[in-house]
């Protein structure tokens, strides 16, 4: 009863489930418990009404809630009748389950339920190997129980656990509500309770999990332990459950043979009718042909050459009748052929049965990298396992990148990680990810003896696409029908000022359609023939009416002619770069606090500011001759990879810059 009273207890509060849930993931939990982990989300600024989505305590699974919230989650009608019925049947006696509770000491808390009825209804797989975790009451009861057990051994040392039980002339329900309870036809090992048949339908359905459950002949509490032994009840479970199995082989086989057996006499039968019915029509053709040899013979008896003549040509005609007639006699039925149709071919059967053994958990699948893609808000995982045909299903689980390079450390201890279960493919497309961002990918394969993951894969998103806003643009400035080109354009265009639009004498400027707030961003610009321009990132409350990088809201690289610099806050600093450059990387680490500036074409890093970022940004750029075209969504190139990392400290020392919490950039000169 005590390990019954462990499997319906919550894993929040450690009591009995009252008005319990069941969530999705086919656990149970407290309304109340589920309700005091949505409050412990709660903020000034994320009101209850606001929290969407939680995560199971017990399997981590996030739980999705709708406009409903808690009250959209089902009700475990079913656990909660059992956990009624148990609780009336521990107020049967003083030394009752809910007795010897509340002696013992409060658990710590724990999110894992193991055990049989939290497997049917919280969806768990476990057995009752949790109330091995005796607390010291439960231990003291356990002493007093061993020292019986031991008292009734020595009583009966002459005789079997079966005989001692069989002394026992009636052993009783433990489930029974009524007074006397009625006799125990069977005990559960698994729950270690005994039951009448009529409790033992009410809490045993005819389903999983209760149907792995063990039960044996009723037997007193005293041998339920060594029944209950792990060594002894798992070796005894998987003897009878090989002996069960193979005994269905042999079922199957005993009944294939019956019905193959059943053919094998049905063709007999057939060829021997048809055998039987050529027999009779040759018996006949040999009548008729006897008939026809003795008229022959009279014939040639016959001394009247005109009567001879007529008499021969009618035996003539009779014996050309029967020549033909003789070739449909041929059998069609050759005794000297083998069944055909009944060839007894085995060969698969037997290689089968040869290697019948133990399954065992799959081998772990391996992520293929270079099959895997991403767009800048999805990623498609591929992968491969040597199992294949063991596998039951995948789970794919997921969560962003901190930088932490030890992954059993980073999969044991995140909260964050995202489960998709019962996957029957080899891949899996990831929706709604953040873009430009790493994430930790593993791939469980799953199968009735286990699972195993696979070796982490980092995966990222592509960068962020945008296009030109044509709202920002100036209007010396003409955009290109897809908004990815700009260009001088001295002519006076009549357009409608907006607060968003650049404007200003010298300030031919648009900025992209999206803001930033996360993530790794790359993009690039084709400069083409323009020799003036400036090119980087600001935030929304940047003034329009003026060159980006001339105030301390936005950040840019810029050449004017023959001298490149980069520029904030009205100070501007030389950086070295080729005459020849084309196509300028632009790299924004928002999460890393940084903005990198590459000549895509050879490689080559430029300059990189250090920027605390308060608030979104959005790319902008400005020309003042020719055109420049804007390449945006692009995954981070590999160049890129290999020296951000290095240059962070390196920037640091050789141009003296310090974080935005001082606004000014030492080293630069202000613009005029």
């Amino acid at each position: 009863m005590e390990t019954l009273e462990s499997e319906l207890t919550c894993p929040i509060c450690l009591e009995l489930f009252e008005d319990p849930l069941l969530l999705p993931c086919a656990h149970s939990l407290c309304f109340n418990c589920a309700h005091r982990i949505l409050v412990s989300h709660c903020s000034t600024s994320k009101p209850l009404e606001s929290i969407s989505a939680f995560q199971c305590p017990t399997c981590r699974y996030v739980i999705t809630l709708n406009h409903r919230g808690l009250e959209g989650l089902k009700r475990n009608v079913t656990l909660q009748n059992i956990i009624d019925r148990f609780q009336k049947a521990s107020l049967s006696g003083p030394n009752s389950p809910t007795e010897s509770r509340r002696l013992q000491p409060q658990r710590p808390y724990t999110a894992t339920i193991s055990g049989t009825i939290a497997g049917t209804i919280g969806g768990g797989g476990g057995t009752s190997g949790g109330s091995a975790r005796s607390s010291p009451a439960t231990s003291s009861h356990s002493h007093q129980h061993a020292n019986h057990t031991n008292h009734i051994n020595h009583t009966n040392a002459n005789h079997s656990p079966a005989v001692v039980a069989k002394m026992d002339p009636r052993i009783s329900c433990q489930f029974c509500e009524q007074d006397p309870p009625r006799e125990a036809v069977k005990t559960c090992v698994t729950c270690e309770v005994s039951y009448c048949d009529r409790c033992l339908r009410a809490t045993h359905p005819n389903k999983k999990p209760f149907t792995s459950h063990r039960l044996v002949e009723p037997v007193p509490d005293t041998h339920i332990r060594g029944l209950t032994c792990l060594e002894h009840e798992n070796t005894a479970m998987h003897e009878a459950k090989l002996v069960e199995e193979c005994d269905e082989l042999v079922e199957i086989i005993r009944q294939r043979k019956q019905v193959i057996a059943v053919k094998i006499k049905e063709s007999k039968v057939m060829k021997l009718r048809k055998l039987a019915q050529q027999i009779a029509n040759c018996r006949q053709c040999l009548e008729r042909s006897s008939a026809l040899i003795t008229q022959a013979e009279q014939s040639l008896k016959e001394n009247d050459h005109a009567r001879f003549l007529q008499t021969a040509r009618n035996v003539a005609e009779r014996v050309a009748m029967a020549t033909a007639s003789s070739q449909v006699l041929i059998p069609d039925v050759n005794l000297n052929e083998a069944f055909d149709n009944f060839a007894l071919d085995f060969s698969r059967e037997k290689k089968i049965l040869e290697g019948l053994d133990y399954l065992t958990a799959p081998n772990p699948p391996s992520i293929r990298d270079e099959l895997c893609t991403a767009s800048h808000d999805t990623i498609t995982v591929h992968w491969t396992s040597e199992d294949e045909f063991s596998v039951t299903s995948y789970e794919l689980q997921y969560t962003i990148y901190t930088g932490q390079t030890n992954f059993i450390s980073l999969y044991n201890s995140a909260d964050s990680w995202m489960i998709v279960p019962n996957i029957k493919q080899n891949h899996y497309t990831v929706h709604g990810l953040q873009s430009g961002t790493r994430y930790i990918f593993f791939v469980k394969a799953i199968n009735q003896a286990g699972s195993r993951n696979s070796e982490p894969a980092r995966l990222k998103t592509n960068s962020q696409p945008f296009k030109l806003d044509p709202k920002t643009a100036h209007k010396k400035l003409r955009l290109s029908n897809d908004c990815l080109t700009m260009e001088k354009d001295e002519s006076s265009l009549k357009k409608s000022h907006t607060p968003e639009r650049f404007s200003g004498t010298g300030s031919y400027g648009a900025a992209g359609n999206v803001f930033i707030d996360s993530g790794c961003h790359y993009w690039e610009v084709l400069l083409g023939a323009s020799t003036w321009y400036a090119i980087g990132v600001a935030y929304k409350s940047a003034p329009k009416n003026e060159w980006s990088g001339k105030n301390s809201s936005s950040w840019v690289f810029s050449r004017c002619n023959n001298n490149f610099m980069v520029r904030h806050d009205g100070k501007e600093m030389l950086v070295e770069a080729s005459l020849q450059l084309r196509r300028l990387g632009v790299l924004l680490d928002y999460d890393n606090n940084s903005l990198s500036f590459y000549d895509a074409m050879n490689s080559q890093h430029i300059h990189t500011f250090e920027i605390s970022f308060l608030l979104p940004v959005v790319p902008t750029f400005m020309i003042w001759n020719k055109s420049v075209m804007i390449l945006s969504g692009l995954p981070v190139p590999d160049f890129v990879d290999g020296v951000a990392s290095d240059l962070q400290e390196q920037q640091q020392q050789q141009m003296g810059m310090c974080r935005q919490d001082s606004p000014y950039l030492t080293g630069m000169k202000t613009c005029h």
